[in-house]
């Protein structure tokens, strides 16, 4: 809603800040529902405790050691680990009549859900788009906890900083450009 940095007012700047994070808010509640994805972000514990020592007063330094752990990563973790649990938030679907009978007979005998990890190709496909990074770290992570398993990554679009920003931050991020 400005033009310039001339036209720049204290109360507009105070409007787009709360819009940045109004959109980063409804892009975190978007996985709520979820038990085991639900976070990007990894409070970290208090790693390191130092002592000052000044003229006047004693004071503690805590430094708490955060991190930022991709969705990506956690679902490809989560499809190529050994321990090979029953993944939470992904969910098997069942697409042939043997596969129904399967379930169906689930119920009153014990059958075992297939893993997303079972089959030698994985195919994630990423809508809004995907940087070059996730691919690599995608392809890395796939070659050192499950080798053997060939990888297809596709998705809407190939993201670079400045798009993903764009798209981000758009008025109507959910309307496609209609441009035709």
């Amino acid at each position: 809603g400005c033009d310039s940095s001339l036209n720049l007012t204290s109360q507009k700047a105070t409007d787009a800040v709360d819009d940045i994070f109004r959109s980063l808010r409804d892009i975190a509640r978007a996985r709520m529902h979820m038990k085991q994805f639900n976070s990007i972000h990894n409070p970290g514990s208090n790693t390191h405790q130092a002592k000052s020592k000044h003229l006047y007063s004693q004071c503690d330094v805590l430094f708490v050691q955060a991190s930022y752990k991709p969705l990506l990563k956690q679902v490809v973790e989560e499809i190529c680990s050994p321990d090979r649990p029953d993944p939470i938030d992904i969910e098997h679907m069942s697409s042939g009549l043997t596969d129904l009978l399967k379930t169906g007979f689930s119920m009153f005998m014990k059958v075992n859900r297939p893993h997303p990890g079972d089959h030698p190709l994985l195919i994630i496909f990423m809508v809004g788009g995907v940087t070059v990074s996730e691919v690599k770290m995608v392809k890395d992570l796939v070659a050192t906890r499950k080798p053997g398993t060939q990888v297809m990554v596709l998705s809407s679009a190939l993201l670079t900083p400045h798009s993903a920003i764009e798209l981000l931050f758009a008025t109507d991020r959910l309307q496609p450009d209609t441009d035709i």
